[in-house]
């Protein structure tokens, strides 16, 4: 296996733009070049090179491929092709899997044909993008949230932090509900569930009172929902009984969980939110209410963008700004810890967790299902990139679980949580781990020279080939030099030094 020291990244493709129809791919008559280049980006870069055909036509191709290009001779595509073939391919143990069974699970019993949901959010608002979904390979989706609130949105509603290259890594966003009414969303549910009968629809809903929640539950179930998840979290409703402060108050969620778990037959799950100390107890809450299972997160309270002129947040909307909800790739941390927190709490055992809050990549899923999940739903990166990563996501899962010898991916929940402790006391701190350097990939930039300098312990120098040399009597193998090298030119050292040993 490769995954864990990759051999291409996305900095190799920075500029990519990730076309929707690649212009590189209608150049070449014998590969799909844009494909490729897409799975690189979305991790999936072993998946592939096991596509490629047995030939490599870049040896005798002009890379037509590359001046087709809407960014033209930007993009080393035949280099990143080539590096399929001769680094990647070399090291890949195990042919693509002839299907996707092994993906197969399920949702409070019931069937998933893999564990990737749309979440409930704009991207599953409508028949048509939820048809659209469904048809792609999704196996299911959360309808954005059913309520009787009159909705009516601001604009704009979206800002973001972008990263090199400019994809977005943070997204904030003062959205609130469904705008359609009730009736027209259990039309689309009824109508999604006639064409989908095998696909997992499952319904969104906020009620204002006690009883709304159990009345809006059963009208899901009538017009042909699987399941009911309730948004105990929206960031942006903040009345004391609507959004996230339900969701910060257990005798709410106990409350309002037993009347929708009393309004219909279907699994129930709970929404938390992430704008606590922490969420067990309000999984606890919503298990004594007879919740089946919990969703966790939703966004987080956030403010970003502050103009320096105008003095405004983004989103500016008529010169006013206000906290929204943050997502994207940057929290998938923060939804770690809180799924993990979940995944080991002893009273939530047996209650399915389906985990949001960052997902891109299958790598960045796998690791919502190691720490207990047992499905997937994703927002963001379905915003930026489109429904297609799916095809990404299920075949980079796939093929991970036929290197691991993994039956089925519900093998694989959990198996993370034994070796997570609660308590930073319990790590063993009698041993160093010192870096250790690649000079053929070195190319003497000084960053790890720097950090360490200056952020570090002061335990490299550069040599007179701009080398980093490490003094060992100063190092305390903390590693920063290895994150933060651009050539990837660092990794962790085998050697393990006792702390008594070493003189100080």
């Amino acid at each position: 296996m490769i995954h864990t020291e990759m051999t291409i990244t996305r900095s190799d493709m920075i500029r990519c733009a990730l076309c929707t129809s690649p212009r590189c791919s209608a150049a070449c008559e014998k590969i799909k070049p844009g494909s490729l280049l897409r799975s690189i980006w979305f991790r999936n870069e072993q998946s592939a090179a096991l596509s490629l055909p047995p030939e490599n036509p870049c040896l005798t191709c002009a890379a037509p491929c590359e001046q087709a290009c809407v960014r033209p001779g930007e993009i080393p595509i035949r280099e990143l092709i080539n590096r399929l073939y001769y680094q990647v391919l070399p090291e890949c143990e195990t042919p693509l899997p002839e299907d996707d069974s092994r993906l197969q699970c399920e949702l409070c019993g019931v069937p998933l044909e893999n564990p990737f949901l749309l979440a409930s959010s704009v991207v599953s608002s409508n028949h048509d993008m939820c048809a659209r979904a469904l048809r792609a390979g999704w196996a299911g989706i959360c309808f954005k949230t059913v309520s009787n609130l009159d909705i009516h949105e601001a604009s704009p509603r979206y800002s973001a932090i972008s990263g090199d290259g400019g994809s977005i890594m943070g997204f904030k966003n003062i959205e609130q509900l469904s705008d359609h009414s009730v009736a027209e969303n259990m039309a689309c549910f009824r109508h999604l569930k006639k064409e989908f009968p095998g696909k997992f629809i499952m319904a969104s809903i906020m009620g204002r009172d006690t009883e709304e929640w159990g009345v809006l539950s059963r009208m899901c179930e009538d017009n042909g929902a699987d399941a009911v998840e309730l948004n105990f979290s929206c960031p942006n409703l903040v009345e004391s009984t609507l959004g996230l402060s339900i969701g910060q108050v257990p005798e709410l969620v106990e409350e309002y969980t037993a009347s929708a778990v009393r309004g219909c037959s279907i699994p129930v799950l709970a929404k938390l939110t992430p704008n606590v100390d922490s969420m067990a107890p309000a999984g606890e809450a919503a298990l004594r209410g007879g919740a089946r299972g919990l969703s966790a997160i939703n966004t987080i309270q956030s403010i970003i963008g502050v103009n320096p002129h105008t003095y405004v947040s983004a989103p500016a909307v008529r010169g006013l700004g206000v906290s929204g909800g943050y997502s994207g790739n940057a929290v998938r941390p923060i939804a770690l810890r809180f799924i993990a927190e979940l995944g080991k709490d002893p009273a939530l055992k047996g209650l399915h967790l389906s985990a949001m809050g960052g997902v891109e990549t299958w790598m960045d899923a796998l690791e919502f299902i190691l720490m207990g999940a047992s499905s997937i739903q994703v927002t963001t990166a379905v915003m930026q990139y489109g429904q297609r990563i799916i095809e990404d996501l299920k075949s980079g899962l796939n093929l991970y679980l036929t290197e691991k010898g993994f039956r089925n991916v519900r093998e694989a929940v959990g198996l993370g949580l034994d070796n997570l402790t609660s308590s930073a006391e319990m790590l063993e701190r009698d041993t160093v781990i010192y870096p250790q350097f690649i000079p053929e990939r070195c190319i003497g930039c000084g960053r790890c020279v720097v950090s360490c300098q200056d952020g570090g312990h002061q335990a490299l120098i550069p040599d007179e080939d701009r080398h980093p040399v490490l003094n060992g009597a100063r190092c305390v193998g903390c590693h920063l030099c290895v994150l933060v090298c651009p050539q990837r030119a660092i990794a962790p050292g085998s050697k393990r030094v006792p702390l008594s040993s070493r003189k100080r």
